[in-house]
Parts: structure tokens; sequence; C-alpha cells
């Protein structure tokens, strides 16, 4: 299977950025509401980090949002090709 466009961790490192930036929340904030770390956050954004299910669900709810409306995005769609 191979992804159309953009590595799907660069994908959710921009949902990410996009959700988080969209709150006027910084990778601080966030990465302290997820209890994650800043520069871990920051490497996900980057698109760097390969994320774990478990922490986008911390970063979702960090969010106020769940993971349907976290991967409730064009980016998402038809994201494999046959």
């Amino acid at each position: 299977m191979t992804f159309a466009n953009v590595d799907i961790k660069l994908k959710i490192g921009q949902r990410i950025k996009e959700l988080r930036e969209k709150q006027e929340m910084s990778q601080k904030d966030l990465a302290y509401a997820a209890d994650l770390d800043r520069s871990y956050i920051a490497s996900i954004e980057n698109g760097q980090r390969n994320v774990s299910v478990i922490n986008v669900e911390k970063i979702a709810i960090a969010l106020g949002i769940t993971m349907k409306e976290f991967f409730k995005s064009k980016d998402f769609e038809n994201t494999s090709t046959n």
C-alpha cells in the first residue's frame, strides 16, 4: 500500500499542528495537557516521529476532540491506491 502525495507521519503532524493552532495552544501547552514532552510534539508535527495510536489519542483528548474528529480531515481520505 502506498500513500498519495504526503507521508502519513507528515499528515498526522500537520493535523496536530492545525488543531493546536486553531485552539491557540503552544506546543508546550499541548505537551503538558497530553502528558508528553514538548520536543516530542515538535518532532511529530515535523513528521519526524512514527507516533503511536496511544499518543494520538492522548493528543486528541488534550485538544478536546475525539479520535473520529481527529481523523475527520480531507487529508485522511482516499490515501490508498490499488
